[in-house]
């Protein structure tokens, strides 16, 4: 007999796996009730087993009355809370309360492993679950005690179809209005071929959201190749097991409502975890199982991938974790973030699980912490900036607890001095003692800096810097050397490659910024020409021309290539990143007028921190915008706020799926060019495509900064430590101190001696440094102690031995660097920008491009550096006018079809110029400025005769008035002599 590679075929095999391997029941059409979307047959064999005598007192087998009571009961609290809630809290019926599922037992409880083995997984095939249409049928439906939690569709590539056919199957023909396919219904459905999964939690026929869920393969879409069987078995082998739907049920799943606070609409989304989130958090819940406290887990989750959430269930299911024994593992559970909106989202997550009043707390100040975790608080969320604080206050009870560490956007914060004291704070070992030596103290901090034995910390990034790899990676050695990874992975190529995110590369459009900078001095000082060319660069760029120019590009492209072209449905918004809150601010203006005179129906919102003096007026956001700075998200949701300004805000964290162009006139390097252009990736149902209008960088940069986080970061090497010694000799020989001085201030500085004790010798030492040391050995030194300081705050964490001579090296050093003076650098830039002024502005966009990241196994990023990086570069003096033509050459040429042509073109153009009658009785006989008009004459004579050699000079010269004045004023200076001599020399046109 063939073997059966149509779809019933697999459809048999997962069934059947399903009743042989997973101790389902198969159901049949004869035991569903359509009325009611339910296997009814299961249900009442459910409660009949375990609960007889509050079903007698319902008497639902005595009247058909009761029944269809107690059924329209089941029925409206489905339709008001989800099944999800149904299983797990179970339905109050007077007089008695029914449980519908039962929850996984703990280990020791007898009764309750009982119990959970009464519940009944069943599976039907083809299920006819439409009243009206009995022809259609389901590829198979999963219930639990009777009641429906997953549909599933299945398509096989062998016959020509695929998950695709399935979705669309869902979408056209699985109508929402059916009581099984109804929000909430069931947990989640499922469309299945032999190579992907899809998932779906909202049936809205053509608009239903189907999302992967597939294991992921080379770092990227997909599944492997399974040697065992089919690519999607897992589905079936793993997730469809009971233990671990009881899982998803219990520690997952969830309807989230969301209130809007002006229209009182609550909004209802139910979520089912992603397979890289479940197996993430399963993975270290596994492994923290095992090895108990006092671990590091750094988790390397690309934007966009729902780390909110993973962070929740994470967080709420530490709390509860056992070891063999039984007991807790974790007394709390510390979450520090910088979002702000984190705290909600974790507290609506966590709701659904447990009672949040008795378990989630928020600390704002030290006192509060101390409170939280004497109250009993298991799951306490900081802001990132308040946790130094908050720790410095807890007491030594605290520290015989154990503790887990979430952090959020794992940042560098976390080392150096604020994770010394989160570590003292929380540590079991210190006990504060009168009779504690200067010794002791030094091993107090040395042993504060080390990662703690009683807490475990898991770190939460898309974008690991090296010291994160380093102090939250797992080492493996490679290459004869020691490299740090991730625990779990789930990259920015998958998350992309999925449609989880939007790939921000795929629609890049530079643009190019033409101008002209006219010398209005008459002589032609020197200048330094790098610190020259940045200040010219920032000069033209914020000058109100520029920014009128490119607010009109911005407005015009947001109203006709964004807007008109229906983005998201209609519902696009952008975003406008500056480089400084000055900036921003003028292009709020700016933008502001171009809408009004464009009689846009949008309006731009500018979103900046603290306070900015801008045209003699001190302003802040919120003056400006006229509404509270924490309504900036909500207002920016809704018409008529479609642009957003920002400066150094929104540009990391901010999750809005209708944010689809971007305009950035800010220079972005490395994480800071992920992190901002990633706003722009968030998912919607309606959103296709992203674009970004580029005034300030260029597309290898934006490459470049992308490719370290596309797949896997990877450390290549650890911290040297021996370079600390390198540099302590290096710093010591240069005898601004001694070991007096180092052993002095150490001991004032921890018994806490007050400032007038400690500035006189640390003076002294200031003093050295000043009178012995000349301007290169200052920097030099200064920038040595510097990197002494960074790189021992960091190593201290981490390194298996302290080392006390180190530790009050860092001490004296961390003292001493603010007192030492930085040496005097003139600015040879200074006064440039008197001397010029801008003629003419304009910004062209370049062709529109798709940046491609390279599909490398993973990504090597290099050790924190442990070299100085001192030292001052010589400037290099330049005249006013070579700096402007060197500035033309690399920002402001017009761009010729044959500029070899036009350059040798313009070159004759003086001797020409200069053989006019006219122009020459002029000079001999006239004024500086009458000469100068004859000048403009001849000129205009010689661009008309070039009309047939070179037409392009002719355009320029009667379109572009900046290129006119140039020609003019170059001409002009090259031919203008009292003698009247003709110019015969040659013109090198740069």
């Amino acid at each position: 007999m063939q073997s059966n590679t149509k779809e019933s075929g697999l459809e048999t095999l997962i069934v059947e796996h399903l009743i042989n391997h997973n101790g389902y029941e198969q159901g049949t059409n004869n035991d569903y009730n359509k009325d009611y979307a339910i296997d009814e047959t299961r249900l009442f064999n459910f409660l009949q087993d375990t609960q007889p005598d509050r079903l007698e007192k319902l008497g639902v087998f005595k009247s058909d009355v009761n029944k269809t009571k107690f059924l329209n009961r089941l029925q409206g609290e489905i339709t008001k809370n989800g099944i999800i809630e149904v299983l797990r809290r179970g339905i109050k019926i007077y007089p008695v309360t029914l449980d519908l599922f039962y929850i996984t037992p703990s280990q020791e409880n007898a009764n309750a492993k009982e119990l959970y083995n009464k519940n009944i997984f069943s599976v039907t095939r083809q299920l006819m679950y439409s009243r009206d249409n009995t022809k259609l049928a389901l590829d198979f439906a999963i219930f639990i005690n009777g009641l429906p939690i997953i549909t599933c569709e299945l398509k096989n590539r062998l016959t020509k179809q695929n998950v695709e056919d399935a979705v669309y199957q869902y979408k056209t023909d699985r109508d929402p209005r059916e009581l099984l396919f109804n929000f909430g219904r069931c947990m989640v459905h499922f469309a299945v071929d032999d190579n992907e999964v899809k998932m779906c939690t909202k049936l809205d026929g053509k608009k239903s959201w189907f999302l992967p869920f597939n294991k992921g393969y080379n770092d990227g879409a997909g599944n492997p190749p399974n040697p065992n069987g089919i690519k999607t078995d897992y589905l079936w082998k793993e997730i469809l097991v009971k233990d671990e739907l009881a899982n998803i049920i219990e520690n997952y799943a969830q309807i989230v409502e969301e209130k809007d606070d002006e229209t009182k609409k609550v909004k209802k989304t139910q979520i089912f975890p992603r397979y890289h989130q479940l197996s993430g958090v399963e993975s270290i819940l596994a492994d923290v199982s095992e090895k108990g406290a006092g671990q590091k887990y750094l988790i390397q989750h690309s934007a966009g991938s729902g780390k909110s959430n993973s962070i929740a269930w994470l967080a709420h299911q530490l709390v509860s974790l056992s070891n063999k024994d039984g007991k807790n593992i974790f007394d709390s559970v510390i979450v520090v973030t910088d979002r702000i909106n984190l705290d909600k989202q974790i507290k609506n997550t966590i709701k659904s699980f447990m009672q949040v009043s008795n378990t989630v707390g928020h600390a704002e100040s030290s006192g509060d912490l101390k409170k939280l975790l004497q109250d009993g608080k298991k799951i306490i969320i900081t802001i990132v900036h308040k946790f130094p604080y908050i720790l410095e206050d807890i007491g030594n009870q605290h520290r015989k607890n154990n503790f887990a560490i979430i952090i959020d956007e794992a940042h560098s914060s976390q080392s150096g001095n604020m994770s010394a004291k989160m570590n003292m704070a929380l540590s079991d070992k210190y006990e504060d003692s009168d009779e504690e030596t200067i010794e002791d103290k030094i091993v107090k901090i040395l042993e504060g800096r080390k990662m703690l034995t009683n807490a475990s910390y898991f770190a939460f990034t898309a974008t690991p810097k090296n010291k994160t790899l380093e102090m939250f990676g797992v080492p493996y050695p490679a290459d004869g050397k020691i490299k740090h990874r991730p625990f779990h992975v789930y990259t920015m190529k998958q998350a992309t490659q999925e449609g989880f995110i939007i790939d921000v590369l795929k629609d890049y459009t530079p643009i190019k910024s033409y101008y002209k900078i006219a010398k209005i001095v008459e002589d032609d000082p020197m200048f330094d020409k790098k610190k020259a060319q940045k200040k010219l660069r920032k000069y033209v760029e914020s000058n109100e021309k520029a920014i009128e120019l490119k607010s009109e590009i911005m407005v015009d492209h947001f109203h006709d290539q964004v807007f008109a072209k229906g983005k998201i449905g209609g519902q696009a918004r952008a975003m406008v990143v500056t480089s400084s809150i000055e900036r921003a601010i003028q292009y709020y203006y700016s933008i502001s007028a171009y809408l009004e005179k464009r009689k846009s129906q949008f309006k731009a919102i500018v979103a900046f921190s603290g306070e900015k003096e801008f045209g003699g007026k001190k302003l802040t956001e919120s003056s400006i915008n006229g509404f509270p700075s924490n309504e900036i998200e909500k207002k920016f949701k809704k018409d008529p706020y479609r642009i957003l300004v920002v400066a150094n805000k929104f540009q990391t964290g901010y999750d809005e799926p209708l944010l689809h162009t971007m305009y950035v006139d800010k220079v972005l390097t490395d994480i800071k060019a992920v992190q901002t252009l990633s706003r722009l990736n968030r998912a919607h149902p309606q959103k296709y495509d992203t674009f970004v209008l580029d005034f300030a960088n260029e597309a290898d940069i934006i490459k470049e900064a992308f490719s370290k986080y596309y797949k896997t970061t990877v450390l290549s090497d650890e911290t040297d430590p021996d370079k600390l010694n390198d540099l302590e000799s290096d710093i010591r020989g240069y005898h601004v101190f001694t070991d007096y001085h180092i052993d002095t201030i150490v001991e004032l500085y921890l018994n806490g001696a007050e400032r007038d004790k400690l500035d006189p010798i640390l003076d002294v030492c200031a003093k050295n440094y000043e009178d012995e040391l000349d301007e290169d050995e200052q920097i030099d030194f200064k920038s040595k102690a510097k990197a002494f300081t960074r790189t021992y705050g960091f190593l201290a964490s981490i390194l298996p031995y302290g080392n006390a001579e180190w530790e009050k090296l860092s001490i004296f050093l961390n003292l001493l660097i603010p007192k030492l003076p930085a040496p005097k650098e003139e600015d040879l830039s200074k006064g440039i920008l008197e001397a010029i002024d801008l003629d003419s502005y304009r910004a062209e966009a370049q062709t529109k491009m798709s940046i491609v990241l390279e599909d490398s196994p993973y990504y090597e990023i290099d050790p924190v550096p442990t070299t100085s990086g001192g030292g001052k570069a010589d400037p290099e003096l330049d005249l006013l006018s070579n700096i402007l033509s060197s500035f033309h050459d690399l920002f402001g040429n017009v761009p010729w079809k044959d500029e070899d042509q036009v350059k040798k073109h313009i070159a004759s153009i003086p001797e020409v110029v200069a053989k006019d009658k006219d122009y020459q009785n002029a000079m001999k006989n006239s004024d500086k400025q009458n000469a100068k008009i004859e000048s403009q004459k001849a000129l205009n004579r010689a661009v008309i005769n070039l009309m047939t050699d070179n037409m392009e000079i002719f355009k320029q010269y009667n379109d572009n008035d900046s290129f006119k004045k140039w020609l003019s004023d170059m001409v002009f200076n090259i031919t203008y002599n009292t003698d009247g001599e003709v110019f015969t020399g040659n013109t090198e046109i740069q």
